[in-house]
């Protein structure tokens, strides 16, 4: 068993709370799907969203996997909880405003719209700490195997970095579309009328510990 199979799980997970979240597009998808009367036009809505939502993903992990190359992890660690606490402080101040948005999109206008929301809600950021560890994790074990030029070391990590993207937006299509499916299904808008819960509370909860965690792991290896 891989030692950082631990961090391809918590992707995995982050990928299934980030579906969860109706800012991360599912609560557009419904909306599409009830102003249109069509089930298809929900799942019509979800593959762009995810898309737009992998990009930004995609972008952070491009990035830490070229920064681990020539930066110590608990450094990078260290700076990126500086970051995610940074950035959780931004996000109260914001006090969780939205881009405004229509609700009829194109599919390239939903993709737009998804990679903007996820860039602007951190999620890169949030996952970027389970991307060094299994960097760091997969890097050592190369280089002990006699392979440490930077080139071959980031054509390596680079590719880790996009295997761990898509386990993460695996897991937010898949529990995206469920979601979708029963409330545009069985709850529509019912749900939004009784049942509203601000996930935003959550997410900026999960961003604060995250950024604290990391942060104290990275000044652990600091010392």
């Amino acid at each position: 068993m891989p030692t950082d199979l631990w961090a391809w799980l918590s992707l995995a997970g982050l990928g299934l709370f980030h579906g969860l979240n109706p800012a991360m597009g599912w609560l557009f998808a419904v909306a599409l799907g009830l102003q249109e009367q069509r089930l298809s036009a929900v799942l019509a809505a979800l593959p762009p969203i995810v898309l737009g939502h992998t990009a930004a993903i995609a972008l952070t992990a491009l990035l830490i996997a070229a920064l681990g190359i020539v930066i110590p992890t608990s450094i990078l660690l260290t700076a990126m909880g500086a970051v995610l606490v940074l950035f959780t402080a931004w996000r109260i101040w914001r006090r969780f405003r939205h881009p405004r948005t229509r609700f009829r999109a194109t599919k390239y206008e939903l993709a737009l719209w998804s990679f903007f929301m996820a860039s602007a809600h951190g999620a890169g950021l949030m996952i970027a700490p389970l991307l060094v560890a299994i960097l760091n994790s997969r890097s050592t074990a190369l280089q002990a195997s006699g392979h440490t030029a930077h080139a071959e070391v980031f054509t390596h990590s680079a590719g880790l970095a996009l295997a761990a993207v898509l386990v993460h937006s695996g897991a937010l299509y898949a529990t995206m579309t469920t979601v979708a499916v029963i409330v545009y299904r069985e709850l529509g808008l019912e749900l939004l009328r009784r049942a509203w819960i601000n996930v935003d509370l959550i997410w900026i909860a999960v961003l604060g510990l995250t950024g604290l965690l990391t942060l104290l792991l990275g000044l652990r290896g600091l010392v």
